[in-house]
Order: structure tokens, then sequence, then C-alpha cells
């Protein structure tokens, strides 16, 4: 899509910042942002003349990474996670300095230290954000490259003077406090929030994963929390956690982006509409991205650490594969699966969706997954 002209500026605004950020390709993002190369290459060659004054929060960080891991010594790092899912950065650089054939002594590139190896692990997909954080003080977690974790929530809705309400749909980068997405919504239901998660995956990429609430339209408070739009999260490969009930503080960065978005914009004026709404978020949106320091990040401003994903948006939806070696069931139109003569719930979300059903080290224990994503446990020892 061209340039919206409500809010050309911002856009060039983003995008430039964007664009000069470390290792970052500009026909991706002028694909991403929906203009021309030219038109991109022209905004970036103003900027390096002389700019405009409201391009004033540009990284200037280079645009190499020399100190990098190495590609082979990555390979080796996510080998010995693969063969040993539990064993964490500590044990995996003791495991290559003793048995690997790449550390010091042994090979041609040096050891990395236990944290860049946990690094790797979060980049690559190999820990789950949500699942590490549990293992330490919420306050101090932190995914630790962006889009690894994105967290999403409704900010509470608010009365319009045209007597509906504005349901703000926020969405930001747990590494870098990035807000991706403030959005002015008439609800809280798929059909809204899709095409809005849509336009965030087209101009930013796919994150790893989502981190949402127990709450409709992402999750159920019933033991079974899937709902058809996590079921097509999960379809374009990003997994889908759920805070813990009664335990807000696992959305912490959302939930305090909400209280700042209250608290510098919502509280202080009345809007018209919608259209107002936005408007005004927009503003705000860039504001935050890229002037107001953040304390946090030691008072630097979000856009500093973030830069899109490289994981494209696909169009259409690939489709669902599973291994040879996986028994696979349809779920059928409540919930239910049929194995081994018995009916077991998975979710209505996932009717007429196939399932793979995976042994476990526990005789007669199967994990059941849709897609990447491991949605259920079947107990055959239990006979109730």
């Amino acid at each position: 899509m061209p340039w919206k002209e409500s809010t050309v500026l911002d856009q060039r605004r983003e995008f430039v910042n964007l664009a000069l950020s470390e290792d970052a390709n500009i026909r991706f993002l002028c694909r991403r942002f929906g203009i021309s190369a030219k038109t991109g290459y022209k905004w970036l060659n103003r900027y390096g003349e002389g700019g405009a004054s409201a391009l004033h929060d540009c990284s200037r960080r280079p645009h190499n990474s020399p100190y990098r891991t190495a590609a082979s010594m990555e390979q080796a790092v996510l080998a010995v996670r693969e063969a040993h899912p539990a064993w964490g950065g500590r044990k995996i650089r003791a495991w290559l300095s003793e048995f690997g054939s790449c550390g010091n002594g042994r090979g041609h590139h040096p050891l990395p230290s236990p944290s860049t190896i946990t690094a790797i692990l979060h980049r690559s997909g190999a820990i789950d954000p949500v699942e590490s954080s549990k293992h330490m003080p919420w306050q101090r977690f932190e995914a630790p490259v962006p889009n690894a974790l994105w967290q999403m929530d409704f900010k509470g809705h608010f009365p319009l003077l045209n007597r509906l309400r504005c349901h703000p749909l926020t969405v930001v980068d747990d590494h870098s406090r990035y807000a991706l997405g403030v959005d002015a919504c008439a609800g809280e239901t798929k059909e809204i929030v899709q095409p809005h998660l849509t336009r965030l995956f087209r101009t930013y990429g796919l994150p790893r994963c989502i981190l949402c609430d127990n709450g409709q339209p992402w999750g159920t408070r019933d033991e079974y929390r899937y709902t058809k739009l996590s079921v097509w999260l999960i379809r374009l490969g990003i997994a889908v956690s759920h805070s813990r009930v009664c335990h807000p503080e696992t959305l912490g960065k959302n939930e305090r982006f909400n209280r700042t978005l209250l608290a510098e914009l919502i509280s202080t004026k009345t809007f018209t509409d919608l259209d107002d709404c936005q408007r005004h978020f927009d503003q705000w949106r860039m504001i935050y991205n890229f002037e107001r320091p953040h304390e946090t990040l030691a008072m630097a401003v979000p856009a500093s650490r973030y830069q899109p994903s490289p994981r494209e948006f696909p169009d259409p939806l690939p489709p669902i594969q599973y291994n040879s070696s996986d028994t696979v069931r349809k779920v059928q139109g409540k919930g239910e699966i049929f194995f081994r003569g018995r009916v077991f719930k998975v979710s209505r979300a996932f009717a007429g969706y196939p399932v793979a059903l995976r042994p476990t080290s526990t005789d007669g224990l199967f994990n059941v997954y849709f897609c990447t994503q491991q949605i259920s446990t079947i107990n055959l020892n239990d006979k109730t």
C-alpha cells in the first residue's frame, strides 16, 4: 500500500529510523512499508543530506556484526539443545568444551559464553520465552532479541463523543518495548482483531511467540484455552502463550504500556469517534517509539533496539504437514479426536483440522500437536 495521506510524515520517520538500524535491508523494508525502492532511497538520501528535524532519533549503529557467533558454532549449539532439550547455556557450553568439535583447542572457533549460547537458543526459538520467564522474577524477564516475543492486549475501553466506545488494541515488542500497534477498535472480536494483526505482520514480519491474556478473542478461561484467532496464529508459525490466570504481571510490559497510554493520551483528551482516536494514537505512537526516553532502556528510545522480523507473512497460508512417524487424527465438530477406540477432547477451536499424536517417554502418554505447537496431552492409562 502507498503512504497513508494522514500520517505520511510519521511513516517516513518510522521507515527512515528502521532503515538506519543495524543490518537493515532497505528493499526488504520498502516491501514491508508498501513503497517502491526508489521512494525509500529518496527519503534516505534526503535525510543523509541534512534530513528533517523530525528525524532526530535515528540509530547510527554499524551495519555489520564482526563479533557475531559463527554459523557453524550456532549449529553445534542447536544440535546439542535438540539432543538434550532440558539443557541450558552452561550445560551446553560444558558439553561442547569436553566433547564438541568446534571449541578451543579442538577446532577453529572459540566457545561462546553461556549467556551467548542462551541468546542463540532464544533467537532460534529453542526456548519458550514465557516458560523461561516462569523460572525468574517477572520484573527481570526480557526477551533477548526483537520479535522473540510480542505482548498483546486490549486497553480498557472508553466512551467517545458519538456515544460509541473505543477498545484500544495494543501490541508491544518485549525486547525493545517498541509499540508495534495502537489501534482504535469498535470491539474485541476475531473479525476486528485479525485484520489489524495482518497489517502488523505484513509491516513488521512474524514474531516467534505472542503472549496474550485468557480472554476473547485469543483465549478462554476454561481448560481448552484456544480460539479461532489463536488457531490462525499457530498456522502462521507463531507460538501462542497465555498469561497465568490472576497474574497480570505476566503481561507486565503490555500492562505498563497501557498505563502510559492512559496517562499520556487517553486521560488528557476527549475523542469524537474512532477515526479521531486513531489519528491521536498514531501521533502518540511515533513519539513513544522515537522521542520518549524509556527508563528501563537506560533512557534510550524503543526504536534504538528494534528492527523488523525477517519472517515474512505467508499468503496464502502454508499447508499443514506432519512427520511420517506421527499418528494424525482429524478434530471433530465438538473438539474431540478418536484414538485407539477412545474419545479425547482437544478443543472445539481446532474442529476440522488434523492434529498429530506423538508418544512420550511415559508409556501410554501422548502429546498432541497442531502444526508446531503442543496443544494437549492424552493419557491412555487414565480410565475416566
